[in-house]
């Protein structure tokens, strides 16, 4: 830290302009939800964060590749076995598509366990005809018009929510969840283009060949096979939540190295600093510049290039490969405008090959159609991932990542995908109360995209 940098410390932020902030009207409640916070155990571990951080290393390295996903805003009531199963069981299948696609490790980040917070453009919002306070998140929140009072008790129960999520999501993979020698559904049923479903049954082929031929030969018996790592993530939203839960830690390290104490936010073992809250002067990016866990940043239409350098500069000023990824949203429509510019400011910079950069193809891609409803058009999302491959193969840059909004239920939240969703379809079973998600298939068809493009790209290597 230069000797012109403020002292940081766990409140620090508290001076500076915040937005996104609630408002709560009872002050006593709010202070007693988060005395009871401060003394609650970690969700996560400082040794799962650093693990994490060598992993997000290999990344910004072009060595691994990383698949992060999950809801748009979690709910409480998704805390629950099946639902918690069948997003541990989609990031898996997607994940074991890229392995085969991109021939690299694939790190799984789910936004999950603690991703209870939406950023609103309103505190207010019309609801049959009455205004309202806007739906801000079950932390926050309830969805239903007689709970959309601030509640600080609800700070707690996010809490307990998360811990039981995580609780099962370890439980689950320890039992054998993602046990490699479970039959997976590889179903193609719903592809309706026909060169489409020949690309897939190739990947689904090679796959279920391999699995067969590890079984023969006895190579199945690697306890790797049992089991993954699937690490936590929420945006860090509501920062009187995030400083009850950042702790003074020992650090991890080898055995003769000297010990040393850090701060981690021990709410997740990633956070990231959203589109609306990245000011450099605001509370946020002081409050995030403090802890050690790796951190993310969503970058957009508004996002100054010379932004860029003065955010990594504070957040990362030790350069340490992996601690910031770039999570770059703009819309197909605006990418190949914005995101050259965007990737040589970082890559000209003493900030070379040390960041992740991530795409976002859903964010700024969302729209409303008759009726109000939000959607999102596959064919967007996966131009603007697919424009984000080609303007960093261009730039002689490296996607480390995706950064999605999924479920692993049969919901019809975005328009097409190979099923064919069309406007009529989006009533079947449309279930989020934020932004729409890809469902199952959708989102395994754009792993699928994904892995098809790294393989071309591999055979133009060896032509």
């Amino acid at each position: 830290m230069s000797s012109t940098t403020p002292q940081w410390t766990p409140d620090s932020w508290r001076s500076k302009p915040v937005k996104q902030c609630p408002q709560y009207p009872d002050q006593k409640a709010l202070q007693k939800s988060l005395a009871e916070l401060k003394k609650l155990p970690p969700i996560v571990h400082p040794r799962e964060i650093v693990k994490l951080k060598e992993h997000l290393r290999d990344v910004a390295q072009g060595k691994a590749f990383l698949l992060q996903g999950g809801d748009c805003a979690e709910l409480f009531d998704y805390c629950q076995q099946d639902v918690i199963e069948s997003k541990i069981k989609l990031l898996l299948q997607m994940s074991l598509v890229l392995i085969w696609g991109a021939d690299k490790r694939v790190v799984r980040i789910g936004r999950m366990a603690g991703q209870y917070a939406k950023p609103r453009s309103s505190p207010m919002e019309m609801v049959d005809g009455r205004e309202v306070p806007s739906f801000r998140g079950d932390i926050l929140n309830g969805f239903s018009v007689d709970e959309r009072e601030l509640d600080p008790n609800r700070l707690v129960k996010a809490y307990h929510h998360s811990a039981a999520t995580l609780n099962y999501i370890r439980a689950a993979i320890s039992s054998g969840i993602a046990d490699l020698h479970r039959p997976l559904d590889w179903g193609l049923g719903h592809v309706r283009d026909p060169a489409l479903k020949a690309k897939y049954q190739e990947a689904v082929d090679f796959l279920t060949d391999m699995l067969r031929f590890m079984q023969t030969i006895g190579a199945d018996k690697s306890h790797n096979l049992d089991t993954v790592d699937l690490f936590t993530s929420h945006e860090g939203l509501l920062l009187e939540y995030e400083q009850s839960l950042t702790r003074l830690l020992d650090t991890p390290s080898a055995p003769g190295t000297p010990s040393k104490k850090e701060y981690y936010d021990t709410s997740a073992h990633f956070l990231w600093i959203g589109d609306r809250t990245r000011q450099l002067d605001h509370a946020h990016v002081e409050f995030f510049r403090g802890i050690a866990n790796p951190l993310g940043v969503k970058i957009g239409p508004t996002t100054p290039a010379s932004d860029l350098l003065d955010m990594l500069r504070t957040l990362n000023p030790d350069r340490e490969p992996g601690k910031i990824t770039l999570i770059t949203r703009y819309g197909a429509s605006k990418v190949a405008d914005l995101l050259p510019a965007h990737i040589r400011a970082v890559e000209d910079s003493e900030y070379k090959q040390t960041v992740v950069w991530q795409c976002d193809p859903m964010h700024g891609n969302t729209q409303s159609v008759s009726g109000g409803i939000k959607t999102r058009r596959f064919s967007d999302i996966f131009s603007e991932l697919q424009q984000t491959l080609r303007i960093h193969k261009e730039q002689g840059s490296y996607l480390g990542g995706v950064h999605l909004e999924l479920t692993g239920d049969a919901v019809t939240e975005c328009l097409g995908g190979s099923e064919g969703l069309d406007e009529d379809d989006l009533s079947t079973n449309y279930t989020s109360f934020c932004d729409p998600r890809l469902n199952e298939k959708q989102a395994l068809e754009l792993a699928f995209l994904v892995a098809d493009h790294y393989r071309c790209e591999r055979k133009e290597k060896r032509a």
